[in-house]
Protein backbone atom coordinates (compact mmCIF):
# COMPACT_ATOMS: atom_id res chain seq x y z
CA UNK A 1 0.00 0.00 0.00
CA UNK A 2 1.55 3.35 -0.67
CA UNK A 3 2.40 5.36 1.78
CA UNK A 4 1.43 9.31 1.79
CA UNK A 5 3.89 11.57 2.73
CA UNK A 6 2.27 14.57 4.68
CA UNK A 7 3.48 18.67 4.54
CA UNK A 8 5.91 19.92 7.67
CA UNK A 9 3.81 20.39 10.42
CA UNK A 10 0.73 19.01 8.56
CA UNK A 11 -2.06 16.68 9.60
CA UNK A 12 -1.74 13.73 7.11
CA UNK A 13 -3.79 13.89 3.48
CA UNK A 14 -5.92 11.66 2.20
CA UNK A 15 -4.15 8.69 -0.28
CA UNK A 16 3.07 15.43 -22.82
CA UNK A 17 3.79 17.65 -24.34
CA UNK A 18 1.15 17.30 -27.44
CA UNK A 19 2.50 16.12 -30.52
CA UNK A 20 2.77 18.63 -33.27
CA UNK A 21 0.69 16.53 -35.73
CA UNK A 22 -1.95 17.28 -33.67
CA UNK A 23 -1.95 20.36 -32.54
CA UNK A 24 -4.35 21.92 -35.14
CA UNK A 25 -23.04 22.72 -13.08
CA UNK A 26 -19.69 23.27 -11.42
CA UNK A 27 -18.94 24.09 -7.48
CA UNK A 28 -18.59 27.33 -6.92
CA UNK A 29 -15.29 29.19 -5.85
CA UNK A 30 -13.10 27.37 -3.68
CA UNK A 31 -12.59 29.16 -0.43
CA UNK A 32 -9.77 27.77 2.03
CA UNK A 33 -8.15 28.39 5.06
CA UNK A 34 -5.84 30.79 6.34
CA UNK A 35 -2.12 30.49 6.57
CA UNK A 36 -0.51 31.10 9.72
CA UNK A 37 2.92 33.36 8.96
CA UNK A 38 2.79 35.25 5.53
CA UNK A 39 5.09 37.04 3.93
CA UNK A 40 3.80 40.93 4.04
CA UNK A 41 3.85 42.97 0.81
CA UNK A 42 6.04 45.79 0.35
CA UNK A 43 4.96 49.63 -0.65
CA UNK A 44 4.59 48.70 -4.39
CA UNK A 45 2.37 45.77 -3.76
CA UNK A 46 5.36 43.54 -4.54
CA UNK A 47 6.19 40.69 -2.28
CA UNK A 48 8.27 41.67 0.32
CA UNK A 49 12.07 40.53 -0.76
CA UNK A 50 13.43 37.45 1.56
CA UNK A 51 16.00 37.96 4.37
CA UNK A 52 19.03 39.72 3.50
CA UNK A 53 21.66 37.24 1.58
CA UNK A 54 24.79 39.08 2.63
CA UNK A 55 27.55 39.83 0.21
CA UNK A 56 27.76 36.28 -1.01
CA UNK A 57 29.18 34.91 -4.74
CA UNK A 58 29.22 36.46 -8.10
CA UNK A 59 27.88 35.33 -11.06
CA UNK A 60 31.60 33.28 -10.78
CA UNK A 61 31.78 31.83 -7.64
CA UNK A 62 31.13 32.82 -3.83
CA UNK A 63 31.50 32.26 -0.20
CA UNK A 64 28.39 33.97 1.85
CA UNK A 65 29.27 35.59 4.77
CA UNK A 66 25.86 35.03 6.20
CA UNK A 67 22.94 32.01 6.25
CA UNK A 68 20.15 31.73 4.27
CA UNK A 69 16.94 31.68 6.49
CA UNK A 70 15.33 28.10 5.71
CA UNK A 71 12.50 27.99 4.06
CA UNK A 72 9.28 27.51 5.41
CA UNK A 73 8.90 23.90 3.75
CA UNK A 74 12.15 22.59 5.05
CA UNK A 75 12.16 18.66 6.36
CA UNK A 76 14.21 16.49 8.42
CA UNK A 77 16.92 14.13 6.69
CA UNK A 78 15.98 11.37 8.99
CA UNK A 79 11.82 11.94 8.04
CA UNK A 80 11.34 8.11 7.22
CA UNK A 81 8.20 9.44 4.69
CA UNK A 82 11.70 10.26 2.46
CA UNK A 83 12.12 6.57 1.70
CA UNK A 84 9.72 6.97 -0.95
CA UNK A 85 11.47 9.56 -2.82
CA UNK A 86 14.78 7.46 -2.87
CA UNK A 87 15.65 7.32 -6.66
CA UNK A 88 18.45 5.22 -8.47
CA UNK A 89 19.42 8.37 -10.73
CA UNK A 90 21.20 7.60 -13.95
CA UNK A 91 23.05 10.01 -16.82
CA UNK A 92 20.87 10.67 -19.44
CA UNK A 93 21.57 9.14 -22.72
CA UNK A 94 20.16 11.98 -25.02
CA UNK A 95 20.97 14.86 -22.53
CA UNK A 96 23.98 14.08 -20.51
CA UNK A 97 24.54 17.41 -20.15
CA UNK A 98 21.68 18.67 -17.62
CA UNK A 99 21.43 16.68 -14.42
CA UNK A 100 24.12 14.47 -12.01
CA UNK A 101 23.42 11.09 -10.96
CA UNK A 102 25.66 11.66 -8.12
CA UNK A 103 22.39 13.93 -6.35
CA UNK A 104 19.33 12.18 -5.25
CA UNK A 105 17.00 14.72 -4.04
CA UNK A 106 14.37 13.20 -2.01
CA UNK A 107 12.60 16.69 -1.21
CA UNK A 108 12.24 20.61 -2.49
CA UNK A 109 11.12 23.58 -0.17
CA UNK A 110 10.80 26.28 -2.59
CA UNK A 111 9.47 29.52 -0.73
CA UNK A 112 9.02 31.43 -4.55
CA UNK A 113 8.47 35.44 -3.93
CA UNK A 114 7.27 36.97 -7.57
CA UNK A 115 6.95 40.47 -8.16
CA UNK A 116 5.16 40.73 -11.42
CA UNK A 117 5.99 44.76 -11.88
CA UNK A 118 9.21 44.04 -11.48
CA UNK A 119 9.41 40.15 -13.56
CA UNK A 120 11.53 39.81 -9.94
CA UNK A 121 11.74 36.24 -8.32
CA UNK A 122 12.68 35.99 -5.12
CA UNK A 123 13.36 32.67 -3.52
CA UNK A 124 14.46 30.38 -0.69
CA UNK A 125 15.38 26.65 -1.30
CA UNK A 126 15.78 24.09 0.85
CA UNK A 127 16.71 20.56 -0.44
CA UNK A 128 16.70 17.57 1.09
CA UNK A 129 19.43 14.86 -0.87
CA UNK A 130 21.04 12.41 -0.54
CA UNK A 131 24.48 11.15 -1.76
CA UNK A 132 24.96 8.19 -4.28
CA UNK A 133 28.46 8.24 -4.24
CA UNK A 134 31.66 9.78 -1.96
CA UNK A 135 32.22 13.42 -3.61
CA UNK A 136 34.18 16.67 -3.10
CA UNK A 137 31.24 19.13 -4.41
CA UNK A 138 27.37 19.02 -5.20
CA UNK A 139 26.51 19.43 -8.60
CA UNK A 140 22.86 20.82 -9.69
CA UNK A 141 21.58 22.98 -13.08
CA UNK A 142 20.41 26.10 -11.78
CA UNK A 143 20.00 28.86 -15.02
CA UNK A 144 22.76 32.00 -15.27
CA UNK A 145 20.01 34.75 -15.44
CA UNK A 146 19.86 33.76 -11.13
CA UNK A 147 22.09 35.07 -8.87
CA UNK A 148 22.72 33.12 -5.70
CA UNK A 149 23.31 34.96 -2.78
CA UNK A 150 24.16 32.00 -0.14
CA UNK A 151 24.26 28.83 0.64
CA UNK A 152 24.45 26.15 3.57
CA UNK A 153 24.84 22.76 3.95
CA UNK A 154 23.79 21.34 6.99
CA UNK A 155 23.67 24.65 8.29
CA UNK A 156 27.36 26.00 7.50
CA UNK A 157 27.75 28.45 4.73
CA UNK A 158 29.21 26.81 1.58
CA UNK A 159 31.31 28.27 -1.07
CA UNK A 160 30.35 27.58 -4.43
CA UNK A 161 30.84 28.23 -8.36
CA UNK A 162 28.24 29.36 -10.82
CA UNK A 163 29.29 29.29 -13.88
CA UNK A 164 26.61 28.78 -16.51
CA UNK A 165 23.75 26.71 -15.76
CA UNK A 166 25.88 24.75 -13.40
CA UNK A 167 25.71 25.10 -9.56
CA UNK A 168 28.66 23.48 -7.98
CA UNK A 169 28.47 23.85 -4.16
CA UNK A 170 32.18 22.90 -2.53
CA UNK A 171 30.94 20.80 -0.14
CA UNK A 172 32.49 17.11 0.45
CA UNK A 173 29.65 14.29 0.56
CA UNK A 174 29.66 10.43 1.43
CA UNK A 175 27.87 7.91 -0.39
CA UNK A 176 24.26 7.41 1.29
CA UNK A 177 24.20 9.88 3.66
CA UNK A 178 21.83 12.62 3.52
CA UNK A 179 22.05 16.41 3.44
CA UNK A 180 20.00 19.63 3.44
CA UNK A 181 20.97 22.68 1.54
CA UNK A 182 19.47 25.82 1.71
CA UNK A 183 19.85 28.48 -1.34
CA UNK A 184 19.39 32.06 -1.17
CA UNK A 185 18.80 33.25 -4.70
CA UNK A 186 17.07 35.42 -7.42
CA UNK A 187 16.41 37.73 -10.15
CA UNK A 188 14.53 37.54 -13.37
CA UNK A 189 14.21 34.08 -14.62
CA UNK A 190 14.42 33.25 -18.62
CA UNK A 191 13.22 30.18 -20.82
CA UNK A 192 16.09 27.86 -22.21
CA UNK A 193 15.83 26.91 -25.93
CA UNK A 194 14.43 23.87 -26.58
CA UNK A 195 15.69 20.70 -28.33
CA UNK A 196 13.31 20.52 -31.20
CA UNK A 197 11.78 20.94 -34.03
CA UNK A 198 8.18 21.40 -33.07
CA UNK A 199 6.00 24.54 -34.11
CA UNK A 200 4.13 24.74 -31.20
CA UNK A 201 7.13 25.34 -28.67
CA UNK A 202 10.39 26.71 -29.04
CA UNK A 203 11.51 27.59 -25.20
CA UNK A 204 11.33 25.08 -21.87
CA UNK A 205 10.88 26.69 -18.27
CA UNK A 206 10.08 29.71 -16.97
CA UNK A 207 7.82 32.18 -18.48
CA UNK A 208 6.81 35.56 -18.37
CA UNK A 209 3.70 37.16 -20.15
CA UNK A 210 3.47 40.64 -20.30
CA UNK A 211 1.40 41.02 -17.65
CA UNK A 212 3.70 39.74 -15.27
CA UNK A 213 1.74 36.21 -15.73
CA UNK A 214 3.64 33.34 -15.41
CA UNK A 215 3.78 29.95 -16.79
CA UNK A 216 6.05 26.96 -16.98
CA UNK A 217 6.19 23.93 -19.18
CA UNK A 218 9.86 21.92 -18.86
CA UNK A 219 10.01 18.10 -20.84
CA UNK A 220 12.23 17.28 -21.10
CA UNK A 221 14.38 19.87 -19.14
CA UNK A 222 14.07 23.57 -17.71
CA UNK A 223 13.05 23.16 -14.07
CA UNK A 224 16.38 24.58 -13.49
CA UNK A 225 14.99 27.96 -14.86
CA UNK A 226 13.22 28.75 -11.55
CA UNK A 227 15.00 26.87 -9.19
CA UNK A 228 18.39 24.11 -8.23
CA UNK A 229 17.29 21.11 -9.32
CA UNK A 230 18.43 17.71 -10.70
CA UNK A 231 16.87 17.98 -13.50
CA UNK A 232 16.93 14.28 -14.93
CA UNK A 233 13.91 12.13 -15.38
CA UNK A 234 15.37 9.65 -13.42
CA UNK A 235 15.40 11.29 -9.93
CA UNK A 236 11.96 11.51 -8.17
CA UNK A 237 11.31 14.10 -5.21
CA UNK A 238 8.58 15.32 -2.85
CA UNK A 239 7.91 19.20 -3.15
CA UNK A 240 6.34 21.71 -1.04
CA UNK A 241 5.48 25.11 -2.83
CA UNK A 242 4.73 28.59 -1.01
CA UNK A 243 4.15 31.46 -3.32
CA UNK A 244 3.66 34.56 -2.68
CA UNK A 245 2.42 37.11 -5.58
CA UNK A 246 0.36 40.53 -6.08
CA UNK A 247 -2.64 40.86 -4.35
CA UNK A 248 -5.16 40.19 -7.27
CA UNK A 249 -2.91 37.07 -8.98
CA UNK A 250 -2.53 33.43 -7.44
CA UNK A 251 0.00 31.05 -7.34
CA UNK A 252 -0.45 27.51 -8.62
CA UNK A 253 1.63 24.18 -8.16
CA UNK A 254 1.37 20.86 -7.97
CA UNK A 255 -0.59 18.92 -5.55
CA UNK A 256 -2.74 19.57 -3.21
CA UNK A 257 -3.84 23.51 -2.39
CA UNK A 258 -3.05 23.32 1.74
CA UNK A 259 -3.85 27.25 2.17
CA UNK A 260 -4.60 30.92 0.25
CA UNK A 261 -3.94 33.83 2.47
CA UNK A 262 -4.34 37.49 1.63
CA UNK A 263 -2.65 39.89 3.95
CA UNK A 264 -2.46 43.39 2.86
CA UNK A 265 -0.97 43.39 -0.81
CA UNK A 266 0.02 39.99 -0.90
CA UNK A 267 -1.48 37.00 -1.72
CA UNK A 268 0.55 33.29 -0.55
CA UNK A 269 -0.72 29.95 -1.54
CA UNK A 270 0.91 26.59 -0.24
CA UNK A 271 0.59 23.20 -2.52
CA UNK A 272 1.62 19.73 -1.35
CA UNK A 273 2.76 17.29 -3.86
CA UNK A 274 2.62 13.82 -1.75
CA UNK A 275 4.07 12.02 -4.33
CA UNK A 276 7.60 11.43 -5.84
CA UNK A 277 7.33 13.84 -8.86
CA UNK A 278 10.50 13.90 -11.65
CA UNK A 279 11.58 17.37 -11.95
CA UNK A 280 9.62 18.33 -15.94
CA UNK A 281 6.46 17.38 -13.98
CA UNK A 282 6.79 20.39 -11.78
CA UNK A 283 4.45 22.96 -12.59
CA UNK A 284 4.54 26.67 -11.53
CA UNK A 285 1.67 29.73 -12.82
CA UNK A 286 1.17 32.69 -11.78
CA UNK A 287 -2.13 34.89 -12.84
CA UNK A 288 -5.66 35.85 -12.32
CA UNK A 289 -6.95 32.80 -11.71
CA UNK A 290 -10.22 31.99 -11.00
CA UNK A 291 -11.02 27.76 -9.38
CA UNK A 292 -13.88 25.66 -9.93
CA UNK A 293 -14.46 22.38 -8.22
CA UNK A 294 -15.20 19.01 -9.40
CA UNK A 295 -15.52 15.43 -8.05
CA UNK A 296 -15.25 12.14 -10.18
CA UNK A 297 -17.27 8.90 -9.99
CA UNK A 298 -14.69 7.15 -7.97
CA UNK A 299 -14.08 10.38 -5.35
CA UNK A 300 -11.17 11.88 -7.21
CA UNK A 301 -11.72 16.02 -6.47
CA UNK A 302 -11.00 17.26 -9.49
CA UNK A 303 -9.93 21.49 -9.92
CA UNK A 304 -10.21 23.30 -13.00
CA UNK A 305 -8.19 26.93 -12.56
CA UNK A 306 -9.50 29.30 -15.27
CA UNK A 307 -8.69 32.56 -16.49
CA UNK A 308 -10.56 35.03 -13.87
CA UNK A 309 -10.96 37.40 -17.26
CA UNK A 310 -13.06 34.25 -18.54
CA UNK A 311 -14.80 31.50 -16.20
CA UNK A 312 -17.40 30.27 -18.81
CA UNK A 313 -13.91 28.44 -20.18
CA UNK A 314 -14.99 26.10 -17.58
CA UNK A 315 -17.26 24.70 -19.38
CA UNK A 316 -14.98 23.02 -21.73
CA UNK A 317 -13.46 21.24 -19.00
CA UNK A 318 -16.58 19.68 -17.55
CA UNK A 319 -15.70 16.18 -18.94
CA UNK A 320 -12.20 15.66 -17.90
CA UNK A 321 -13.88 13.99 -14.20
CA UNK A 322 -16.32 11.78 -16.34
CA UNK A 323 -13.40 10.96 -18.65
CA UNK A 324 -11.35 9.96 -16.13
CA UNK A 325 -13.50 7.08 -14.83
CA UNK A 326 -12.98 5.57 -18.50
CA UNK A 327 -9.32 5.55 -18.08
CA UNK A 328 -9.74 4.19 -14.73
CA UNK A 329 -11.91 1.38 -16.42
CA UNK A 330 -8.57 1.05 -18.64
CA UNK A 331 -6.25 1.67 -16.53
CA UNK A 332 -7.07 1.18 -12.88
CA UNK A 333 -7.75 3.78 -9.85
CA UNK A 334 -6.28 7.40 -10.15
CA UNK A 335 -2.76 6.93 -8.82
CA UNK A 336 -2.88 10.16 -7.08
CA UNK A 337 -4.81 11.84 -4.15
CA UNK A 338 -5.93 14.97 -6.50
CA UNK A 339 -6.20 16.11 -9.99
CA UNK A 340 -6.36 19.43 -11.57
CA UNK A 341 -6.03 21.36 -14.68
CA UNK A 342 -4.24 24.89 -15.11
CA UNK A 343 -5.00 27.15 -18.42
CA UNK A 344 -1.82 29.33 -19.61
CA UNK A 345 -1.39 31.09 -22.20
CA UNK A 346 0.77 28.12 -24.27
CA UNK A 347 0.04 26.50 -28.26
CA UNK A 348 1.05 22.97 -26.18
CA UNK A 349 -0.31 20.99 -23.28
CA UNK A 350 1.64 19.28 -20.29
CA UNK A 351 0.65 16.17 -18.26
CA UNK A 352 2.43 17.95 -15.18
CA UNK A 353 1.78 15.82 -12.05
CA UNK A 354 -1.79 15.69 -10.78
CA UNK A 355 -1.70 19.28 -11.73
CA UNK A 356 -2.15 19.29 -16.04
CA UNK A 357 -1.27 22.73 -17.85
CA UNK A 358 -3.00 23.17 -21.04
CA UNK A 359 -2.49 26.33 -23.30
CA UNK A 360 -5.46 27.93 -23.98
CA UNK A 361 -7.20 26.93 -27.50
CA UNK A 362 -9.92 24.89 -28.82
CA UNK A 363 -7.53 22.12 -29.03
CA UNK A 364 -5.16 22.05 -26.61
CA UNK A 365 -8.62 22.12 -23.85
CA UNK A 366 -10.53 19.56 -25.49
CA UNK A 367 -11.97 16.22 -24.13
CA UNK A 368 -9.02 14.25 -26.57
CA UNK A 369 -6.22 16.25 -25.35
CA UNK A 370 -7.47 16.35 -21.75
CA UNK A 371 -7.77 12.40 -22.02
CA UNK A 372 -4.12 12.15 -23.60
CA UNK A 373 -2.42 13.92 -20.69
CA UNK A 374 -4.87 12.43 -17.71
CA UNK A 375 -3.33 8.73 -19.37
CA UNK A 376 0.42 10.17 -18.51
CA UNK A 377 -0.74 10.19 -14.50
CA UNK A 378 -0.09 6.40 -15.35
CA UNK A 379 2.05 6.16 -17.73
CA UNK A 380 4.57 9.19 -17.30
CA UNK A 381 3.95 10.14 -14.02
CA UNK A 382 3.60 7.14 -11.80
CA UNK A 383 6.32 5.15 -13.80
CA UNK A 384 8.14 7.56 -15.49
CA UNK A 385 11.03 6.82 -18.22
CA UNK A 386 14.62 6.71 -16.83
CA UNK A 387 15.85 8.46 -19.45
CA UNK A 388 14.57 10.30 -22.41
CA UNK A 389 15.07 7.49 -24.76
CA UNK A 390 12.19 6.16 -22.78
CA UNK A 391 9.43 9.22 -23.77
CA UNK A 392 7.60 6.58 -25.97
CA UNK A 393 6.86 4.82 -23.16
CA UNK A 394 4.54 7.82 -21.58
CA UNK A 395 3.46 9.38 -25.32
CA UNK A 396 2.69 5.75 -27.03
CA UNK A 397 0.15 4.47 -24.55
CA UNK A 398 -1.42 8.08 -24.09
CA UNK A 399 -1.55 8.56 -28.03
CA UNK A 400 -2.94 4.79 -28.22
CA UNK A 401 -6.10 5.61 -25.51
CA UNK A 402 -6.67 8.88 -27.13
CA UNK A 403 -6.96 6.84 -29.75
CA UNK A 404 -9.35 4.57 -28.03
CA UNK A 405 -11.17 7.28 -26.52
CA UNK A 406 -11.97 8.75 -29.92
CA UNK A 407 -12.99 5.94 -31.61
CA UNK A 408 -15.62 4.60 -28.30
CA UNK A 409 -16.97 7.90 -28.07
CA UNK A 410 -17.93 7.67 -32.11
CA UNK A 411 -15.64 10.67 -32.95
CA UNK A 412 -12.45 8.87 -35.12
CA UNK A 413 -13.15 5.46 -35.80
CA UNK A 414 -9.86 3.49 -34.23
CA UNK A 415 -9.02 1.61 -37.79
CA UNK A 416 -9.18 5.22 -39.41
CA UNK A 417 -6.53 6.25 -36.70
CA UNK A 418 -4.12 3.51 -36.97
CA UNK A 419 -4.58 3.57 -40.33
CA UNK A 420 -3.21 7.23 -40.29
CA UNK A 421 -0.33 6.32 -37.75
CA UNK A 422 0.84 3.13 -40.18
CA UNK A 423 0.86 5.73 -42.93
CA UNK A 424 2.75 8.63 -41.34
CA UNK A 425 5.51 6.31 -39.43
CA UNK A 426 7.81 5.36 -41.62
CA UNK A 427 8.31 8.86 -42.88
CA UNK A 428 8.73 9.91 -39.50
CA UNK A 429 11.23 7.42 -38.49
CA UNK A 430 13.69 8.19 -41.43
CA UNK A 431 12.91 11.83 -40.82
CA UNK A 432 13.36 11.84 -36.73
CA UNK A 433 14.71 8.63 -36.29
CA UNK A 434 13.34 5.34 -34.40
CA UNK A 435 11.15 6.31 -31.07
CA UNK A 436 13.48 5.24 -28.61
CA UNK A 437 16.65 6.31 -30.59
CA UNK A 438 15.66 9.62 -31.79
CA UNK A 439 17.66 12.56 -33.00
CA UNK A 440 18.18 14.79 -29.57
CA UNK A 441 17.86 18.22 -31.34
CA UNK A 442 13.54 16.82 -32.75
CA UNK A 443 12.50 15.94 -28.97
CA UNK A 444 8.52 15.40 -28.73
CA UNK A 445 8.24 14.76 -32.71
CA UNK A 446 5.28 12.45 -33.90
CA UNK A 447 7.74 9.76 -33.87
CA UNK A 448 7.73 9.36 -30.29
CA UNK A 449 3.68 9.54 -30.61
CA UNK A 450 2.76 7.02 -33.60
CA UNK A 451 4.97 4.04 -33.87
CA UNK A 452 4.63 3.28 -29.97
CA UNK A 453 0.81 3.80 -30.72
CA UNK A 454 0.83 0.79 -32.91
CA UNK A 455 3.31 -0.89 -31.02
CA UNK A 456 1.00 -1.07 -28.30
CA UNK A 457 -2.33 -1.95 -30.74
CA UNK A 458 0.42 -4.84 -32.06
CA UNK A 459 0.78 -6.07 -28.47
CA UNK A 460 -3.04 -5.97 -27.87
CA UNK A 461 -3.55 -8.01 -31.21
CA UNK A 462 -0.58 -10.90 -29.77
CA UNK A 463 -1.91 -11.41 -26.51
CA UNK A 464 -5.70 -10.87 -26.67
CA UNK A 465 -7.82 -8.65 -25.32
CA UNK A 466 -7.81 -10.11 -21.38
CA UNK A 467 -4.22 -10.38 -20.95
CA UNK A 468 -3.04 -7.28 -22.40
CA UNK A 469 -5.28 -5.34 -20.76
CA UNK A 470 -4.72 -7.37 -17.37
CA UNK A 471 -0.97 -6.46 -18.03
CA UNK A 472 -1.47 -2.64 -18.77
CA UNK A 473 -3.00 -2.64 -15.62
CA UNK A 474 -0.21 -3.68 -13.40
CA UNK A 475 2.81 -2.47 -14.82
CA UNK A 476 2.74 1.19 -13.42
CA UNK A 477 1.27 -0.49 -10.20
CA UNK A 478 4.27 -3.04 -10.68
CA UNK A 479 6.80 0.33 -11.13
CA UNK A 480 5.12 2.67 -8.48
CA UNK A 481 6.25 6.32 -7.86
CA UNK A 482 9.04 4.56 -9.91
CA UNK A 483 11.23 4.97 -12.78
CA UNK A 484 12.08 2.39 -15.89
CA UNK A 485 14.22 1.58 -18.56
CA UNK A 486 14.14 -0.22 -22.21
CA UNK A 487 14.74 -3.27 -20.88
CA UNK A 488 13.04 -3.23 -18.19
CA UNK A 489 9.65 -2.64 -19.77
CA UNK A 490 10.22 -5.27 -22.55
CA UNK A 491 11.38 -7.92 -19.84
CA UNK A 492 8.43 -7.46 -17.27
CA UNK A 493 6.22 -7.74 -20.07
CA UNK A 494 7.83 -10.44 -21.78
CA UNK A 495 8.18 -12.20 -17.97
CA UNK A 496 4.59 -11.88 -17.41
CA UNK A 497 3.12 -12.88 -20.99
CA UNK A 498 4.88 -15.89 -21.22
CA UNK A 499 6.14 -15.01 -24.20
CA UNK A 500 9.76 -13.06 -25.62
CA UNK A 501 8.26 -9.59 -26.86
CA UNK A 502 11.89 -8.10 -27.06
CA UNK A 503 11.67 -8.59 -31.23
CA UNK A 504 8.44 -6.88 -31.37
CA UNK A 505 9.16 -3.94 -29.00
CA UNK A 506 12.74 -3.40 -31.20
CA UNK A 507 10.99 -3.81 -34.47
CA UNK A 508 8.60 -0.95 -32.86
CA UNK A 509 11.05 1.35 -31.40
CA UNK A 510 14.66 0.71 -32.77
CA UNK A 511 14.05 0.19 -36.27
CA UNK A 512 15.15 -3.53 -36.02
CA UNK A 513 13.85 -6.10 -37.87
CA UNK A 514 11.88 -3.99 -40.37
CA UNK A 515 8.30 -3.69 -41.13
CA UNK A 516 7.84 -6.91 -42.73
CA UNK A 517 8.04 -8.92 -39.16
CA UNK A 518 5.11 -6.78 -38.27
Amino acid sequence: MRRTWSAPGRPGAPAGLLPRALAGTLAGVLLLGGLSACTSGSSDGSPSASPSAGSGGSAGSGATEVQPAASRDTVATDDPALDAAVSSPVEDDVYPEVGDPGVDALHYGLDLRWSPAATRLTATESLVFRATADARDVRLDLGDALEVRAVTVDGRTASYDHPGKELVVHVPVTKDQRYTMVLAYGGTPLPAAAPTTRSDFSTLGWTTEADGSVWTMQEPYGAYTWYAVNDQPSDKALYDFTISTTSGMTGIANGTLRSMTRQGATMVTRWHLDEPASSYLTTIAIGRYRPFKDRSASGVPVTYWVPATNPRIRRGLRPAADELGWIENKLGPYPFSSLGIVLVHSRSGMETQTMLTLGIGDYTTSPEVIVHEMVHQWYGDEVTPATWTGLWMSEGMAMYLQGLWQSERGHTPMSESLHRWRASEPGLEEQFGPPADYDPATFGESNAYYGPALMWDALRRRLGDREFWSLVRAWPKAHEDGNASYDEIVSWFSQHSGQDLRPLFDSYLLGRGGRAGR
